[in-house]
């Protein structure tokens, strides 16, 4: 018998109801989300998304990205009734409405010249990660968009030795319990480091294989060479498992890279090694069940999600395909999942687009905690 999930009374039930047989998860798309956004505004490339702990969903996209036709109605002359960029950060309710919206310049930081990735960490702060050309920072906020710390400096890129600075970083994930941050870095640096969550110290860092990082120039992506020894550009996403496993998204090497915390190598698990495009492994979430037992992949180059087990690397289901219809990609970028299993997805180059993917199946999730 199966049983959809997709309502979140019901996924609750079954989280009452005690085990049930496992099956990876199935996704459709809802449609109808986000809602339309008011005041004439229109999304630029979404670059980034997130989950609060109340389910809200958070995006960054990037404004300057719009054509003068897209932004028409904010030119002056206006030439058109629609549109005008919206803020670069997003909050919706879980049905799509739009909650909160605020970002771009201000005193005391430096805000990214092109924005990429949002996370949210266990207290509730929003970190702002970009990949414009002079961009090397980190920018942490309230959910009101109130400034609290920048780690690192926008200004010329400098190399992955380089500690006071970052190199276009993609994204981030959290240690809570050691108070650490972890940045996929990046863009032109070729390695994860670790600063203190709330002073920004530099605690550490590594590159492919845990063995110190380099600025190699490497050819490009060859799926008959042997594995590179390099982390490529970008280093696009880092997850951390409750178990304490570290996944890193070596997109353009086709690869995750698997470590412990101290940055030693645990394992690799290629993923579709045959894309030569612009790579397979953009983002990573994992499957909110106790054992988080699924990664979930998106896949800009082959644009779709593809289900993994996190144990072997197993492609257990997927969806999405090219297009620009509802539930179709162009240049999935990141993803996201709620409580419920739900999946949040944000498209770049054209795409410009969130989408919200309902989870179908039997499967039991593990209860958040406060």
């Amino acid at each position: 018998m199966r049983i959809v999930t997709a309502l979140p009374a019901l996924a609750c039930l079954l989280a009452l109801a005690g085990p049930a047989t496992a099956e990876p998860p199935r996704f459709q798309v809802d449609p109808s989300w986000p809602k339309p956004l008011p005041n004439d505004w229109i999304m630029g490339q979404a670059a980034g998304v997130a989950v609060d702990a109340q389910d809200h969903v958070w995006v960054v996209q990037r404004p300057r990205t719009l054509t003068d036709d897209e932004k028409a109605a904010s030119l002056d002359p206006p030439r058109t009734k629609c549109c005008r960029p919206a803020p670069p950060v997003l909050e919706f309710a879980q049905d799509g409405t739009l909650l909160r919206s605020w970002g771009g310049p201000g005193t005391g930081y430096d805000w990214p010249s092109n924005e990429h990735g949002i996370q949210i960490d266990g207290q509730g702060f929003l970190w702002i990660a970009g990949n414009g050309e002079q961009d090397g920072q980190l920018l942490k906020f309230t959910p009101e968009g109130k400034f609290v710390m920048q780690i690192g400096k926008s200004g010329p890129q400098t190399d992955s030795q380089d500690t006071t600075r970052l190199g276009k970083p993609a994204n981030v994930d959290f240690d809570m319990a050691a108070n650490e941050v972890y940045v996929a870095d990046g863009y032109f640096n070729h390695r994860i480091i670790v600063f203190d969550r709330d002073t920004g110290a530099f605690k550490r860092m590594w590159g492919a294989y845990g063995k110190p990082p380099t600025d190699d120039k490497l050819g490009p992506y060859d799926p008959a060479a042997a594995p590179s020894r390099q982390f490529a550009n970008p280093v696009h996403c880092v997850r951390i498992a409750r178990d304490g496993l570290v996944y890193v998204c070596d997109r353009t090497n086709d690869r995750i890279q698997v470590f412990k915390k101290d940055g030693t190598f645990v394992k690799e698990i290629l993923v579709e090694k045959n894309t030569r495009a612009n790579g397979s492994v953009w983002e990573l979430a994992l499957w909110p069940d106790a054992d988080e037992t699924y990664l979930l992949n998106a896949d800009g180059a082959n644009n779709e999600v593809r289900t993994l087990a996190r144990d072997t690397g197993e492609v257990v289901g997927a969806f999405g395909r090219n297009g620009r219809m509802a539930g179709q990609f162009h240049w999935v970028h990141n993803l996201a999942i709620d409580s419920q299993g739900n999946v949040f997805t944000t498209e770049v180059d054209t795409g410009k687009r969130a989408q919200k993917f309902l989870a179908l199946g039997q499967f039991v999730l593990r209860k958040r905690t406060p």
